[in-house]
């Protein structure tokens, strides 16, 4: 299965960039506006803090590749840890490039080296990005629910999206739509389909990644003066899930810029204050690049001596299956 596809037209192409824009120029208006707090507020982040958050957001992103790779050994390409950690953690980088279909491109380029074929990896792409909305629209609906925060209009689509998400996200019904696109691709099917035991085990990785990304939040409110215990947590954790979602549905922005710090400040705003949720938007973006730079560099180092590489190109399955 392709990821790509008719190209966009130019006026979807402008539309997302000056939507994206405006989430940046969000941002930045609040941190201008607001500066002599958030300075302040940043004043009070220890390095030892921000290390930790870092920390968290690697945590996520490790549960985020097993949730990926349990997708794939689902499919019929399992790959040993070395293998798939440089596979998934070089094509997360593809994140960063307007659109979203790099990373997918560059997950299947690097999964030929490993005999994966491209039809699998790109169904891998497919399947965890959407677990991981439908687990994140899930996360973010119940437990802000739970804890009683203050959800703005614009975001309360989720509750209404969610339903859909889960009934795509079922094997019985991804499995047609996967099928489906393959034959309109003129693509052999799957080796294997997804199976619910392979779904449920990829949703909880997902689950445990959206812990950890909430852990980050939590540690960097309490340092910027928020107090609360498990209620701080739950929210700090349902209000990343619906701000990640947010800024997936933003193809356009590179990783989300702008438009999932603006959801997160939102999101958080109303019960920590503007100052503390722009603090935590701002610092957390550069966790994640920090987390992802670092992991990226990790797994390269890794995959070049462990795994099953091929030399000389992809796999078999590739050339007979998918040329064309």
């Amino acid at each position: 299965m392709a990821p790509t596809g008719p190209p966009p037209s130019r006026g979807r192409k402008v539309l997302r960039r000056v939507v994206a824009a405006l989430f940046l120029v969000f941002v930045a208006v609040l941190v201008v506006g607001q500066w002599d707090q958030v300075r302040s507020l940043l004043g009070r982040l220890s390095v030892a803090a921000v290390a930790a958050a870092t920390a968290a957001v690697a945590a996520g992103h490790l549960a985020t590749f097993l949730s990926w790779r349990a997708v794939l050994a689902d499919l019929g390409s399992p790959l040993p840890p070395a293998a798939g950690g440089r596979v998934f953690f070089l094509g997360q980088l593809g994140k960063y490039l307007p659109g979203s279909i790099w990373p997918a491109v560059t997950q299947m380029e690097l999964g030929r080296d490993y005999q994966v074929p491209r039809r699998t990896s790109a169904a891998a792409v497919a399947i965890t990005m959407l677990l991981a909305v439908g687990s994140g629209l899930l996360v973010a609906v119940v437990l802000l629910a739970v804890v009683g925060a203050e959800v703005p209009g614009p975001y309360r689509w989720a509750a209404v999206v969610l339903p859909l998400a889960v009934l795509v996200a079922a094997p019985p019904v991804l499995n047609r739509l996967l099928g489906l696109a393959l034959r309109l691709a003129r693509r052999p099917p799957l080796p294997a389909p997804l199976s619910v035991a392979g779904a449920l085990q990829a949703s909880a990785w997902m689950l445990a990644a959206w812990l950890c990304y909430g852990v980050q939040v939590w540690v960097l409110a309490r340092q910027v003066g928020v107090a609360g215990g498990p209620a701080l947590l739950l929210r700090s954790i349902g209000a990343f899930a619906g701000a990640w979602c947010a800024g997936f549905l933003l193809v356009a922005a590179p990783a989300g810029a702008g438009a999932r710090e603006g959801a997160l400040i939102l999101l958080l705003g109303p019960s920590i204050g503007r100052p503390q949720a722009t603090v935590i938007g701002v610092v957390s973006r550069l966790a994640f690049l920090a987390a992802d730079l670092g992991l990226a560099a990790v797994a390269a180092l890794a995959g070049r001596s462990g795994g099953r590489r091929l030399m000389g190109g992809g796999a078999f399955d590739d050339q007979v299956g998918e040329q064309g």
